[in-house]
């Protein structure tokens, strides 16, 4: 998507957006790579290290065939579908398939709990969903409440005998750029998940920013990596599709816990020569002891989610042998800020320039651009290929995201000669380990625990995960705090939510602050917490 060019400047002043009016996903990452030569498309390694590959050719022909049999279910153009498993092949078959049907792809990651994935299935109204047995467990539990929910396809039992007896009839529709692709749903400060419904073009909305992160891609590029789930934008997104839109081979390799000298090995023994590692997994691999990354292939590393550091910059000079190009975006709008080590040095404290085809500004309270070095909200102008059709069935929350022609990220920021700075957020998200994490589900979900009348849920500073999620309760009568309490509630949003959503920290207050209409005052909790109180 980026012309050549030497440097920065060079290669804004020759970009334009070359998206055709009609475009398919499925089409652009697979059906045009499969010529009958085999070309490698994917690796998918297991636990013990076996290892199984498949071709583009492989990918075409299972995702027709699971294309086929889930319209022989009754899955119609338009119908969501669910993609409820891990790193694999079978997720990457499903997605193909989806896109390739004209269906709406709903990922979902692996660690949900039945609370979040009730609502994830519910709300977008899924009509299939694709998971293993682990997943199929939890839905069982919950399949009374989903009444539009008519397929479960399990990867042990009956996904594959369905693709083996579908037929190979091309299946794939024509779509335009606009029409919905993937339904991704994001943390808010309130309520429940938003759906950010993305049309097809959101492929080559993220080329731009995909290839100047990681150095021209896919400039000297053999395989790519990434420990993040593709439930997330930022696995699906930022590596497994861009990478197959340049024919560029992916491994599959999702740890169970993040390792950092098994990510060593990973990367050495696969000559793995791009990956996104999100800055904790960066931060846990710089921590692991005696680390020796011998034998590294690496060409190129991009991390984005939360600020690097000048110290992480330096250690990944040291023992990644590159610079770690930072970029910075959100689900709703990815990828629109970056930076480029082969273009210009990244700058201490700032989280990259526009990215080619990207207006990015920092605006005021109505949308208006402020001078630079003026605080102000990070915002980008529409229309972008890039940026979200809206929320799924909450056209209300779209019209809120936007002031004017620009859509606010929700962080604040300055621009200086180019470069964007981030300030902070200006809402309650927290972040940690490169996951965005909305209070409103972890509160709902602590009060429906016996021992809990109130509860809010705050991020507080944390020198690995950026902020770890801390919540804050008030018992109901009958209840002593203690560490048994402190256990059970951090089980209770473990298994109901999401293993990376429970509160690592939970304290016990008598009250909690509040507006005179009943709403918490987390930054009120926040400052309680900077200063040292508690």
């Amino acid at each position: 998507m980026l012309p050549s060019g030497d440097s920065y400047e060079a290669v804004a002043a020759q970009f334009e957006w070359r998206i055709p009016a009609r475009y398919n996903i499925a089409q652009d990452v697979c059906d045009k790579w499969a010529d009958g030569s085999g070309r490698l498309a994917l690796i998918v390694e297991a636990a013990d290290h076996s290892q199984q590959r498949y071709s583009f050719d492989d990918l075409k022909r299972l995702s027709n065939r699971f294309a086929n049999a889930m319209k022989a279910r009754g899955v119609e153009r338009g119908d969501r579908v669910a993609i409820f498993v891990r790193q694999s092949v079978e997720a990457a078959i499903a997605h193909l398939a989806a896109y390739r049907m004209g269906c709406i792809a709903v990922p979902l990651f692996a660690l949900f709990g039945m609370d979040a994935i009730e609502f994830r299935l519910g709300h977008s109204g899924a009509k299939a969903v694709i998971t293993d047995a682990e997943g199929a467990a939890k839905i069982a539990q919950i399949r009374a409440a989903l009444p539009d929910l008519h397929h479960v396809f399990c990867a042990e039992s009956d996904f594959w005998p369905a693709i083996e007896a579908a037929s190979d009839e091309p299946a794939l529709v024509d779509t335009a750029a606009d029409d919905p692709a993937v339904i991704i749903y994001t943390s808010g400060t309130t309520g429940k998940p938003k759906g950010a419904l993305h049309g097809h073009r959101i492929l080559p909305g993220h080329l731009p920013g995909v290839e100047m992160s990681q150095q021209c891609f896919p400039l000297d590029a053999t395989l790519f990596w990434t420990p993040a789930d593709w439930a997330w934008i930022g696995g699906l997104f930022d590596v497994l599709m861009p990478s197959w839109h340049h024919g560029v081979p992916v491994l599959a390799r999702r740890f169970d816990k993040f390792d950092g000298a098994a990510a060593y090995d990973l990367l050495a023994r696969h000559q793995v020569s791009h990956t996104f590692l999100p800055p904790t997994a960066l931060k846990m691999m710089r921590a692991t002891p005696g680390a020796k990354p011998d034998g590294l292939a690496l060409r190129s590393v991009a991390s984005g989610g939360e600020s690097l550091g000048e110290e992480l910059l330096s250690w990944g000079r040291a023992m990644l042998g590159v610079t770690i190009n930072e970029f910075y975006g959100q689900t709703e709008c990815n990828m629109v800020l970056s930076s480029c080590a082969r273009w210009f040095e990244p700058r201490s404290g700032a989280i990259g320039r526009a990215v080619p085809g990207h207006r990015v500004a920092v605006v005021d309270d109505h949308g208006v651009p402020v001078p630079d070095g003026t605080p102000g909200h990070i915002a980008i102008e529409r229309p972008d290929p890039v940026m979200f059709l809206g929320y799924w069935q909450d056209e209300a929350a779209t019209a809120q995201k936007f002031r004017g022609e620009f859509l606010l990220t929700g962080d604040l920021g300055t621009l200086e000669d180019g470069f964007f700075r981030f300030l902070g957020r200006d809402d309650d998200v927290i972040t940690s380990a490169g996951y965005r994490i909305g209070p409103g589900p972890i509160e709902d979900c602590l009060i429906r625990h016996p021992a809990v009348r109130f509860a809010a849920v705050i991020g507080v500073p944390d020198a690995r995960r950026t902020e770890i999620v801390c919540a804050v309760v008030v018992l109901n009568e009958g209840f002593e705090p203690g560490e048994a309490l402190v256990r059970e509630l951090q089980d209770h949003v473990r298994t109901r939510l999401a293993a990376h959503e429970y509160p690592r920290e939970v304290r016990f207050a008598a009250e909690l602050p509040m507006t005179a209409t009943g709403k918490i005052i987390r930054k009120s909790l926040r400052a309680q917490f900077t200063a040292g109180e508690g």
